[in-house]
């Protein structure tokens, strides 16, 4: 099976390692950032959210304005919107860019962010508000009738849409999450359920319990898994981890980091009594930290160490050949779609486009191209 390579692009360039430069929205940038990625080979962007930060799906609407195929990969917080409003803009703006839609569920993770948009709800009542959530969206998306829904969040009577998606039977769901509860609601909704980078061993952990959920949720087929990591390049293995050191120097320099795409106006790292990260993929991320700075063939913890694992901070460092092969350790463990973004956004893009995701990409399709022809083989020899 091909694999999926997914960036992530802000409106501002911006990252723990260069303090924001220009407005918050810069249209240009986004554009030049949204086509670096295309032009690299990527699948998809991810669009990320913040509650301070530009709305996820105008850009979106932006980058399909400029873009030809890339995937538009938007961030969403079940929550703040009715979900058969969302799925009316969510299946608009799939007619408008040709079916390139895809959405990310993001439950939330962290109670102060969360009542900055206004909810108040704990943790796990958010799961469960995104499980009715996304059953609504998903009768939105694929009644062919008017339909009424009574669940423990959300109640309509005889709700239909004039619009609808592109893509049948509906748009993609990606979910994120580390915990029981999200792998119990991701495991019966997502397509795709989206984990950190985690060491090899406790990454086979967390697909076991997606699958789990999917099973409990009586799914015949799980969800794919998508895995990111911050890869760090260089022309040989001393020039890589050079780059990563210098890269790490600067984070700290910075107090635990410039900035990032959702959230650059206030501190990467909470202080005070948030200090410590509620959600458990940042917990687990600390946890790898805390074992070993690195881990397996290439993975680097001391960012998340360094930035109190907000967000996708673990890195895989080497040449393209080394960080090549540590991919395809996670693809030989069940992972089908890579997210990766660096330290220099957008030239970094481009590195990985040039460097990086074809090689990973020609030894997917030999391993398939060699799969397809021993069962030929097998087939033949059963004549």
């Amino acid at each position: 099976m091909p694999v999926e390579f997914i960036g992530m692009i802000g409106t501002t360039d911006v990252s723990e390692t260069r303090p924001a430069a220009g407005p918050v929205v810069d249209a240009d940038y986004t554009r030049r950032f949204a086509r670096a990625h295309e032009e690299a080979g990527f699948d998809r962007i991810l669009i990320g959210y913040g509650s301070g930060t530009p709305e996820g799906g105008q850009v979106a609407a932006h980058v399909a304005a400029h873009t030809e195929r890339l995937g538009l990969l938007v961030a969403h917080r079940p929550g703040f919107v009715a979900p058969t409003l969302a799925a009316r803009s969510f299946a608009t703006l799939d007619q408008f860019s040709a079916g390139r839609v895809a959405v990310h569920i993001i439950t939330g993770g962290h109670d102060t962010e969360q009542r900055r948009d206004g909810d108040y709800l704990p943790k796990d009542e958010r799961y469960a508000r995104s499980d009715d959530y996304l059953d609504v969206l998903v009768k939105a998306w694929t009644s062919e009738v008017p339909f009424d829904h009574d669940g423990p969040y959300y109640r309509f009577a005889d709700y239909h849409a004039e619009v609808r998606p592109v893509q049948q039977p509906r748009i993609p769901i990606y979910f994120g999450g580390s915990s029981a509860a999200a792998y119990r609601v991701g495991g019966r909704h997502a397509d795709v359920f989206a984990l950190w980078g985690e060491p090899l061993a406790e990454t086979a952990e967390q697909i076991a319990s997606v699958r789990a959920g999917a099973a409990a949720a009586g799914r015949a087929e799980p969800p794919r898994i998508s895995v990111s990591f911050r890869p760090i390049l260089g022309r040989t293995e001393e020039e890589a981890w050079e780059r990563a050191h210098n890269i790490l120097r600067t984070i700290r320099s910075r107090a635990a980091g410039a900035g990032s795409y959702v959230g650059t106006w206030r501190p990467i790292v909470p202080v005070g009594p948030d200090a410590r990260p509620q959600n458990a993929g940042s917990q687990r991320l600390l946890a790898a930290a805390a074992k070993a700075d690195r881990h397996d063939r290439a993975l680097w913890t001391a960012p998340a160490a360094a930035t109190g694992a907000a967000g996708n901070s673990t890195a895989l460092v080497g040449t393209p050949e080394t960080v090549a092969q540590a991919l395809l350790d996670y693809v030989d463990i069940g992972v089908s779609t890579l997210l990766i973004r660096g330290y220099d956004p957008l030239q970094d893009a481009v590195d990985y486009g040039r460097d990086l995701l074809p090689l990973v990409r020609q030894e997917v399709a030999r391993r398939d191209l060699a799969g397809a022809a021993g069962v030929s083989a097998v087939a033949g020899n059963a004549r």
